[in-house]
């Protein structure tokens, strides 16, 4: 069975979400396109919300997120609790977020990046593992900070 990704944008990542989409299920993946399908100007917490509902039921294992920069889109995601959303410019961020933080949604920045860059670091992304050990704790500690001391 593919690996199912909930994949969203606003107006700003319409042309990268579509071609994102084309790219992945080249690759395999299952992609279930939560919106925006036009370039009508919409508010992107709606988005990241439907993505973040996605994985928080186990509809989907990952969600990929677009706006225009991506920041938007990430601050609107990681109000979630059981979501880890990380923005990214480069693969590097890509892999270590998901090796340390195991992150579960990329955002990223259709304003900012060349799509290929954009495609590589999804690659990236999806690509690398979890390490697991020393960084669970920190991730248990994540969905429950308001245990942690100041």
């Amino acid at each position: 069975m593919a690996t199912k990704i909930a994949i969203a944008s606003d107006h700003a990542g319409v042309d990268y979400k579509k071609r994102l989409i084309e790219h992945l299920t080249g690759r395999g993946y299952e992609c279930v396109n939560l919106g925006t399908d036009t370039e009508d100007s919409v508010d992107y917490p709606v988005y990241a919300k439907r993505v973040c509902g996605k994985i928080k039921n186990g509809e989907c294992e990952f969600g990929i997120l677009i706006c225009g920069t991506g920041i938007g889109m990430s601050i609107a995601a990681n109000r979630h609790i059981g979501i880890r959303a990380a923005l990214c410019g480069d693969t590097d961020s890509a892999v270590l977020t998901r090796q340390h933080n195991n992150a579960n949604v990329l955002c990223l920045g259709a304003r900012i990046l060349p799509f290929e860059k954009a495609a590589e670091i999804t690659d990236a992304f999806l690509d690398t593992a979890f390490l697991g050990g020393r960084h669970q704790r920190r991730i248990d500690m994540l969905d429950h900070m308001e245990n942690l001391p100041f």
